[in-house]
């Protein structure tokens, strides 16, 4: 697994922040306990590659943050990548003595009810088959 600063197809240009600075200045502010990892940061899962948006540390929780950008009305298969991000970032990045990594969606419009159904039971087993 590596970083790479490569783009992610899931972002469109005009949802992209304009500079990697913008983030790190939020992370500067030592209140908040965050810092800066990666923009784009790049995760290799087994043939497939995949961009978390913006990985962040917080000193204060001594968790990963991972944070999608997402332009438009919420739809419900965005509660998925958050969650895939957070279990490889637990299993590779993570140290044993962190907290779970956390997922967050940052988005432009609001639709709470849609959200809710999204993310309930989340964290229930789902089956795969083939």
């Amino acid at each position: 697994m590596t970083s790479s600063p490569s783009p992610s197809p899931s972002l469109s240009a005009n949802s992209k922040p304009r500079s990697s600075d913008n983030w790190r200045s939020f992370s500067s502010n030592p209140a908040g306990g965050f810092k800066f990892v990666d923009r784009q940061y790049r995760l290799d899962v087994g043939d497939d590659r995949f961009y978390i948006h913006l990985l962040f540390y917080n000193l204060r929780l001594r968790a990963f943050v991972v944070i999608e950008l997402k332009k438009g009305k919420f739809k419900p298969e965005y509660a998925r990548k958050p969650n895939f991000y957070r279990n490889v970032v637990n299993d590779r990045l993570k140290h044993p003595t962190d907290a779970p990594t956390i997922g967050m969606i940052l988005r432009q419009t609001r639709d709470q009810l849609l959200a809710e159904y999204s993310f309930a039971g989340i964290d229930k087993q789902i089956g795969i088959s083939t």
